[in-house]
């Protein structure tokens, strides 16, 4: 029974320090997709005062429609 308390506890600790790992790589993909978002807007609303599109138009200007780019990145779980 100790035995079994003993890898449980080890196994608890590996899990424990792989969650921290991930909560930190989430926490900088949560900051790079806020700056991403932030350059899109500017870039978006630059488009638009520049050339007076609509936002559906200055995306396709700015070439980021979801048509080209069908298979966005998956997270890998390494």
């Amino acid at each position: 029974m100790e035995r079994l308390n003993s890898n449980l506890y080890l196994q608890n600790c590996y899990i424990m320090k792989e969650n921290e790992k991930l909560r930190k790589k989430a926490q900088i993909l949560n900051q790079e997709n806020q700056a991403l978002l932030s350059e899109l807007k500017q870039k978006l609303s630059n488009a638009n005062n520049s050339k007076g599109l609509n936002s559906a138009n200055a995306i396709q200007e700015l070439g980021l429609c979801s048509a080209s780019n069908p298979n966005p990145p998956s997270s890998s779980h390494s």
